[in-house]
């Protein structure tokens, strides 16, 4: 007799096998699990976070708001000059000031003192530099993620440890050149500067020294394909990447090899036309990570926000020069900690023990219910088949990624799955016994075992949660496994077995054999 309950439950196990036979047999087509770095093999990385640079280059950025501001107020200042924590500059007509400590006033968190003779130094306060540097870690984690994302890498982990470390596992890289990229990439600072060369002292650049470079507020920096070629370029850079909005490879039309073309947002783009309107026949230098990359000269005003970053560029490192811009610049430098590699071998021996655990306790459940429930053993067993259906499809359709503790999950959700049913059937044989009929048996029995089902559901899936809250990466597998399973099994084990024993309703109650059905031998109303 077909009702609601089967319904439901005949759906649910379509559902799961549909969805989940891609994850089984490992099809190109379709959603499916991704396995983790412990079953297939990839690279564990451990990274730390130079936080200490991340202010360094807040106090940069604040130096070319402030020398914007002043160029665009025509404020006139002297000697802005940037140090590892501050930075300081004169300013040379006090009528000048209220207007320039407005502007100060609208940054937060700085620490400005001024003295009568208009010497300006900015700091950070202690609670602004304490921010940027647990910032510094969270974004990092963030543009990690997204240019790992944009690679291409399936289902790469990357989580916070501490207060300054990065952890990243990537599964599935096997050779060492996908290592090698990947590396780069992570690490890559990505920092793009636009900067002024200096044209005054340009011809000195090999005869000045850094420290009396950084007396006229210049830095002396590389080429990016010739070491032995310097730069004098101007200290506080025009703009930052911050003001990138979007970095595409592009083909140059007459070498035919791979460029940069960037677009910078609407205030980027003003700041960079004004910058340019004020300075046609000198040069800009186009620095990314500390090295110049080109350094043309403008012709005339360059409106729209947009330029072009061309080197000796491969596609492939033009590409992923393109993702880093895109995803964002580091907020401060990563060093590489601790390397590990994870071979596939390991995997395989990880995904045939934990298979044959799987199989093991599956078959030892099964075995179990058809001995000592008969019938309703089998009945409990379907349910459990099709819990296990419903686990993968779920995962898969999430395109989560299965570990070794996400396999322990599954081997304990069977083990759980099943107990719901045991409790069921342990409540309909007690009313058996006391002589009940089958049909009322089986309705009291259910809703007996309600609560306590309910119960012990309720406070694993509390413990999984807090488990996924406070865990990181293998116990947030294992915790997402159970958490589905036990979802899934008050589906099958509460919904789907009752609905499969009013189909059967009739049958059980024409035969009266509660031997045959429940494996004891009750009252025959």
């Amino acid at each position: 007799m077909l009702n609601y309950r089967l319904v439901i439950f005949i759906l649910a196990t379509l559902f799961g096998i549909i969805f989940s036979i891609p994850s089984f047999t490992q099809s190109d087509s379709g959603k499916k699990i991704s396995l983790g770095l412990d079953l297939q093999g990839g690279l564990h990385m451990l990274l730390g976070v130079e936080v200490d640079k991340a202010v360094s280059n807040k106090i940069k950025t604040i130096a070319s708001t402030v020398k914007y501001f002043t160029d665009n107020e025509q404020i006139l200042i002297e000697d802005l000059t940037i140090e590892e924590t501050q930075l300081s500059f004169v300013l040379l007509d006090g009528d000048e000031k209220p207007k320039l400590d407005k502007m100060l006033a609208d940054i937060k968190g700085l620490n400005i003192t001024d003295s009568d003779n208009l010497v300006y130094t900015i700091k950070l306060l202690p609670q602004e530099a304490k921010r940027t540097k647990e910032l510094a870690v969270s974004q990092a984690v963030e543009t990690i993620r997204n240019r790992l994302d944009q690679f291409g890498l399936a289902e790469p982990s990357v989580a916070r440890q501490g207060k300054t470390d990065i952890v990243v596992e990537l599964p599935g890289i096997k050779s060492q050149k996908d290592e090698q990229a990947a590396r780069e990439l992570i690490a890559k600072p990505a920092n793009l500067e636009l900067m002024a060369v200096d044209e005054i002292r340009a011809d000195q650049v090999y005869t000045l020294s850094k420290d009396k470079a950084q007396t006229y507020g210049d830095l002396i920096l590389p080429d990016s394909n010739d070491p032995n070629k310097k730069y004098l370029v101007k200290q506080i850079p025009i703009l930052t990447g911050s003001e990138l909005v979007d970095a595409r490879v592009a083909f140059d039309r007459q070498t035919n090899k791979p460029n940069i073309n960037f677009t910078l947002s609407s205030f980027g783009a003003k700041v960079f036309g004004d910058f340019t309107a004020k300075n046609v026949g000198k040069r800009l230098a186009v620095v990314l990570d500390g090295k110049v990359f080109s350094d043309p000269v403008i012709r005339e005003r360059i409106g729209g926000g947009s330029g072009q970053i061309s080197g000796n560029f491969t596609v492939s490192e033009a590409g992923n020069v393109a993702i880093a811009l895109r995803s964002g610049a580091l907020p401060a430098p990563v060093v590489m900690l601790e390397k590990r590699s994870v071979g596939p071998s390991l995997g395989a021996d990880s995904i045939k023990a934990s298979m044959f655990a799987l199989i093991s306790g599956f078959v030892l459940v099964v075995v179990f219910m058809l001995v000592y429930y008969r019938l309703a053993g089998v009945v409990a067993n379907i349910a459990l088949i099709t819990n296990i259906f419903i686990i993968v499809a779920v995962m898969a359709m999430f395109g989560a990624t299965l570990t070794l503790p996400g396999m322990a999950g599954i081997v304990l959700t069977i083990g759980m799955a099943v107990d719901s049913n045991v409790i069921i059937n342990e409540r309909i044989r007690e009313l058996l016994r006391e002589g009940r009929s089958i049909a009322k048996s089986v309705e009291d029995g259910y809703k007996n075992a309600m609560s306590a089902i309910i119960d012990a559901n309720i406070t694993t899936i509390l413990a999984a949660v807090i488990l996924y809250a406070y865990g990181t990466g293998p116990i947030k597998g294992f915790a997402i496994t159970m958490s589905i399973g036990i979802l899934a099994s008050m589906l099958t084990a509460i919904l789907g077995t009752h609905g499969i024993y009013e189909a059967l309703m009739p049958k059980m109650m024409k035969d009266k054999n509660t031997k045959k059905w429940f494996g004891i031998d009750g009252g025959k109303k």
